[in-house]
């Protein structure tokens, strides 16, 4: 008690100790010389300098002073005295000035340049500046020179408990597993303390729990918080409110303190058990239920979560355990109940299993506390459906003769309700696997018969679906293939493998073969083909040719003798029989094409036909073929060319023989009207070439208009017409104005019984009024026509 008290008034007077500093005797001062700097432009100086060599040794430092300290938060009605100043040079006299600089000279810290005393102005902290460093020299009040080199101080600003500890890291969160021992580790947490550490107890911390006991503690100077309690169960309470304080002064009373919270959470551990909700479950499922459908699902509770809380499941027990499976549902860790296999309800109508549910993950720790799993009893019970024919067979071979009757019975298929209360059976053929309806079956027994000719040629195989319905519940349908297949019988004669024409040398020699030829036969017998080879019975005795059987199932052509000649005769022909092995045999007779050919030495074939004897010796027949190829090509290219001259567009010039355009030559009389039936070539009234071999345009009307002839006075119904047309013809052939477009003559006489009266337009071509001939049209289709076309010719003459 004396010790603690002691430091408690240390911690308290010492502070207000005031350091006084006296002045102490210098030890030396080293002798100036020559190098030292000296103010400039001096000269008067430098000998007092010398003088002074002569006469001084050595001088002492006037004054030396070490740190001064002064109060943090210290406030009073007078500036606090920090320390005071002093020289040995100061004889008391009033000559000497103390100057003070550095840090807060001036503003912090005021000097007495008299007496040297030094006061605070302002109120310090030393958490914001710890230590000043000043400057203090003492120089001739009249003269201001320095009566002493300047000199360093510090002055300390002492430290007061005036800082609580604050926790700047909180608040905290952590995390202990659940069920841990006394003493686990689960945080540590760290405050801080603005005061001096080194001086006094104002920055010794102290920690203590405010909250969270009995379930935790704290470790008072390193503030590691650890459990206090056994077994703590995350399924009772999961998460802690800790409050922890610190406190300065070393946790005496009277220091500061500041607190902070921590939440402890308890993680999971497996320390329980899966548990079904309940001991026994019932399902029931309907018969034809899917495969793979679920039925039902189990459920094991697990207080654990996460990994802890996963289980799987097994079925381990049961009549059924090949029938059901269980898988476990992710997402929900619930057990999915599933089928396997086909149910049948006549067959069996219950079916009981054992489940289990074991956690996955398991704690070593905790294996003593049991096993962690559950069992449960699951009971499904099958409900009758009503379910569709069953085939007695999934699939049905069928076998035919291709010659088979129609009508006859190709097989039988046979179905059943497999309900308890079965049901009749009606069987039909799927036409979309039978579309040329070549079979039917009977629709109360099944029986399938041929509808149509089979042919195995053909067609090998028929696949064709047949349908069972019951008759009570048309919706209840099965399908089953059925697949025909057609047998063969020796219905084909065999024949030639491809058309021959065999080609003989004039030099062959006897016994030469001339060809080889093949048979095929559309038939499969079950040995493979054997083919008979022989002439006609009129031709067995042909004195040119023979045939010789091969090994292989061929026939060789051999020549009976040589000097076979074009000219004698080209092409011989030799019929052949072929014969097949089959039951009935099948025979068939192919003629065999001979010609007779020119050949060279080594017996290749050169020309086969007798115009080549009065060619050239040196020409072949393949020079021949290139001469005529080319001489084809050629005429093809001139029937093109002409063609496309032919087709060509027309030009715009008009040329001698094209112009092909049917015009009417304008006259100064009339025609005979409805009652003229003379008719005359309209090709006489084309207009000639024009002079000097001038050929207008087609499309551009020509500058030199045409003058009007002066029309005629209208003559006697008897006039020469031809005489008359004559006399035109000759004008518009010397006319060099006529127009080379469609235009329309005018005539000035007008055939007796014309209801049109006249159609000249002589008199009015010379007037300059316009002509409207609108009214043509009122007279009848014909009339329209010319009309529009004389409409069209006087629009273009004003064009």
């Amino acid at each position: 008690m004396p010790e603690r008290l002691t430091e408690m008034l240390m911690d308290t007077w010492t502070p207000l100790i005031i350091l006084w500093i006296t002045v102490l005797p210098s030890i030396y001062m080293a002798p100036m010389n020559q190098s030292q700097v000296l103010p400039s432009g001096s000269s008067t100086g430098l000998k007092r300098l010398n003088e002074e060599q002569r006469v001084l040794h050595r001088s002492k430092r006037g004054w030396v002073w070490n740190q001064m300290f002064v109060l943090e938060e210290f406030s009073g009605p007078e500036p606090i005295l920090v320390g005071r100043l002093h020289t040995d040079l100061d004889p008391g006299s009033s000559k000497i000035k103390y100057i003070l600089s550095g840090d807060g000279a001036g503003t912090i810290f005021v000097i007495n340049d008299k007496t040297g005393d030094i006061h605070a102005m302002k109120r310090l902290d030393r958490e914001e500046k710890a230590e000043y460093t000043l400057t203090a020299q003492a120089v001739d009040r009249d003269t201001n020179q320095p009566l002493e080199p300047p000199s360093e101080f510090i002055i300390k600003v002492q430290d007061i408990n005036d800082n609580a500890p604050e926790f700047v890291e909180g608040p905290y969160h952590a995390t202990v597993p659940e069920m841990s021992v006394v003493g686990t580790f689960v945080t540590k947490v760290t405050a801080t303390d603005a005061d001096d550490p080194v001086y006094g107890n104002s920055a010794k911390l102290v920690y203590s729990i405010l909250e969270g006991q009995p379930y935790f503690s704290i470790e008072p100077h390193t503030a590691i918080i650890k459990t206090a309690l056994p077994n703590m169960d995350r399924e009772a309470k999961e998460e802690y409110f800790v409050v922890i304080q610190a406190k300065d002064m070393g946790g005496h009373m009277g220091g500061l303190s500041g607190t902070t919270t921590v939440t402890i959470t308890l993680t999971d551990v497996n320390d329980n058990p899966p548990k079904f909700a309940q001991s026994l479950y019932h399902f029931s499922v309907m018969e034809d239920v899917a495969l793979g459908e679920p039925i039902g699902r189990v459920k094991a509770n697990d207080l654990d979560i996460g990994e802890n809380a996963k289980s799987s499941y097994d079925i381990i027990e049961g009549d059924g355990m090949d029938i059901f499976e269980i898988t476990t549902d992710a997402q929900t860790q619930d057990g999915i109940v599933r089928v396997r296999k086909p149910l049948d309800f006549e067959t069996k109508k219950s079916y009981t299993l054992k489940v289990e549910a074991a956690n996955i993950h398991i704690d070593p720790r905790f294996l003593s506390g049991g096993p962690f799993k559950d069992t449960a009893t699951v009971k499904i019970t099958v409900e009758d459906a009503d379910e569709p024919p069953v085939f007695s067979s999934p699939t049905y071979l069928l076998e035919v003769h291709e010659n088979a009757a129609l009508n006859s019975v190709l097989g039988q298929v046979t179905a059943h309700d497999p309900d308890v209360s079965s049901s009749p059976i009606r069987f039909s053929i799927d036409r979309h696997t039978d579309l040329e309806r070549q079979f039917n079956i009977n629709a109360e027994d099944g029986k399938i018969t041929l509808a149509t000719p089979l042919d195995r040629e053909t067609s090998t195989w028929h696949n064709i679906t047949i349908v069972a319905t019951e008759t009570r519940n048309h919706s209840q349908v099965s399908r089953v293939p059925v697949a025909i297949k057609v047998l063969d019988v020796n219905d084909n004669a065999p024949e030639f493998a491809s058309e021959h024409e065999a080609f003989l040398c004039e030099n062959g020699k006897p016994g030469q073969v001339i060809q080889i030829v093949s048979a095929i036969d559309k038939d499969d017998p079950k040995n493979g083909h054997y083919f008979l080879y022989s002439l006609l019975p009129e031709m067995v005795n042909n004195p040119n040719f023979t045939i010789k059987k091969n090994e292989d199932n061929t026939l060789s052509i051999l020549a009976k003798h040589s000097g076979f000649s074009r000219q004698k005769q080209e092409v011989y022909l030799l019929p052949i029989v072929i014969s097949d092995s089959g039951t009935p045999p099948m025979s068939s007779t192919s003629t065999l094409t001979i010609r007779v050919c020119g050949c060279s030495s080594d017996g290749i074939v050169q020309s086969c036909n007798v115009e080549a004897y009065v060619l050239p010796i040196g020409l072949s027949m393949g020079a021949l073929i290139a001469i005529l190829a080319c001489i084809i090509l050629l005429l093809v290219i001139v029937v093109l060319f002409v063609t496309l001259r032919r087709h060509k567009n027309e030009p715009l010039i008009i040329k001698d023989d094209e112009d092909v355009r049917e015009n009417i030559i304008r006259y100064d009389d009339e025609g005979g009207g409805e009652e003229d039936t003379e008719a005359f070539d309209i090709a006489t009234l084309q207009n000639p070439d024009g002079i000097n071999g001038f050929l207008p345009r087609k499309d551009i009307k020509p500058d030199l208009q045409f003058m009007p002839r002066q029309g005629l006075a209208p003559v006697p119904n008897g006039v020469d017409v031809d005489e008359f047309i004559n006399v035109r013809l000759h004008e518009a052939d010397n006319d060099p104005t006529a127009p080379p477009y469609d235009s329309i003559q005018i005539y000035g006489y007008e055939g007796k019984g014309s209801a049109a009266g006249s159609l000249s337009s002589l008199e009015s071509s010379t007037s300059d009024s316009d002509q409207n001939f609108d009214y043509l049209s009122e007279w009848g289709p014909r009339f329209k026509r010319l009309g529009e076309l004389y409409s069209v010719g006087e629009s273009d003459k004003e064009t």
